[in-house]
């Protein structure tokens, strides 16, 4: 299955770092937002730079179902893609029932409130880059937090539905504080897969909130998007992502696309860039292998954690 207009072939050195590396964050669709890619030409576009696997995300719904309804064209496809739930307004907020039926149909992936968490809608409201959807979803704001302030038991639910499946917690859009407090009930529950998504961008993680999350367990992701040259925000200069390597450490460190979306370089195009800045700029070839396999495979759940 053909993707429109992907760049000139890499040199075979790039392509063999690449090889094999896993993209949690692929924004292919259907969606409310505008996408440049369904999820079947995202596994092919996947292919052309040799990724093991990708995970696709909406911000609106269970995108395993998805994945069943197309299992005809994407059982010939050349790239796995796995789905989850994003626990937004749409499916009901923090919802243990919505996570049981999407990581027991084979869901991987269960992302905190993205859309509707308070961090985001503030964010959102500033006009800062985030895509927009034509319609009116009635978009409401969730937490993980009951009346007294404490994490509410449904949230509670939720990482003991994760532990048992084994599957991946994101911390979605969710401030600081929040995200804090997941995660500590989540790993008290046994969720050994957490990770904290662009920690800059919406998310307003300093460098100690960083060291605090990543003591509770987590990851750390940085995404391509934030990077590329041909997005248009944030756009930010490729050193910010090396201070933060440097920072966190590579084994600690994941890095996504964030892309699929309309107007936006692919996601394969978007590998081919990143690692090639990367080198440009002093990363080693095994810590970029770290980042872009070995972590995100973990965290995935394709294999275990790297030593």
């Amino acid at each position: 299955m053909p993707v429109a207009e992907p760049a000139p072939p890499a040199s075979p050195s790039l392509l063999k770092i690449i090889n094999g590396a896993v993209d949690l964050h692929c924004h292919s669709g259907p969606s409310p937002f505008p996408r440049r890619i369904n999820h079947v030409e995202a596994s092919y576009d996947a292919a052309r730079v040799g990724l093991r696997a990708i995970l696709v995300k909406s911000h609106h719904h269970n995108t395993v179902m998805d994945l069943l309804a197309m299992a005809g064209p994407l059982a010939d496809a050349p790239t796995p893609v796995y789905g989850g739930v994003a626990l937004n307004s749409e499916v009901g907020g923090i919802n243990p029932s919505a996570v049981a039926m999407s990581l027991r149909m084979g869901g991987r992936c269960v992302w905190a409130p993205t859309v509707s968490a308070r961090q985001h809608i503030d964010h959102h409201s500033q006009a800062h880059g985030f895509p927009t959807s034509g319609l009116d979803l009635l978009e409401e704001e969730v937490s993980i937090f009951d009346a007294s302030g404490d994490v509410s038991a449904a949230t509670v639910t939720v990482t003991e539905v994760i532990a048992e499946a084994d599957a991946l917690l994101t911390g979605g859009h969710l401030d600081v504080t929040s995200q804090k407090a997941l995660f500590t009930v989540a790993a008290q529950k046994g969720v050994r897969r957490l990770l904290v998504q662009h920690p800059d961008f919406i998310v307003g993680a300093s460098e100690s909130d960083v060291e605090d999350l990543l003591r509770l367990g987590a990851f750390v992701e940085h995404e391509i998007a934030m990077y590329h040259p041909d997005v248009a925000q944030p756009g930010w200069p490729i050193e910010q992502l090396v201070n933060w390597i440097r920072l966190i450490g590579p084994e600690r460190t994941t890095i996504g696309s964030d892309l699929g979306q309309k107007g936006n370089p692919l996601p394969a195009d978007g590998y081919l860039w990143i690692v090639q800045a990367l080198l440009d700029h002093g990363i080693e070839e095994r810590h970029i292998r770290r980042m872009i396999a070995g972590n995100p495979a973990f965290l995935l759940g394709l294999e275990e954690r790297p030593s």
